[in-house]
């Protein structure tokens, strides 16, 4: 998967986060969208979608960390404890659970 890379101690994840918009997590070619009823302000969406990345993934929001694009729509996650494959295995089973 694209939006996923190991590194020392956890993956990077690339996700779209659409605010205002109805919560779901999606995967589809090769990228990750968060949808978040959240506006964008005063971080609020980039909050909410870390929380949402976070129990998708069945893990605690405080192992899922901002490392890029705060004020930008696509937004880079670090989640500490999984690796690469442990991660694109866990959004795989969201995206096939949520059909």
């Amino acid at each position: 998967m694209r939006a996923v890379r190991d590194v020392p101690g956890g993956a990077v994840i690339e996700v779209r986060v659409r605010p205002r918009s109805r919560p779901a997590l999606e995967v589809a070619g090769g990228h990750v969208v968060v949808r978040v009823a959240a506006p964008p302000v005063q971080g609020r969406a980039t909050d909410e979608a870390r929380r949402t990345l976070a129990a998708a993934l069945g893990v605690s929001s405080c192992d899922v960390r901002l490392v890029s694009g705060a004020r930008a729509r696509t937004k880079k996650f670090l989640v500490s404890g999984l690796d690469g494959p442990q991660l694109e295995a866990r959004l795989h089973g969201v995206s096939s659970g949520a059909g």
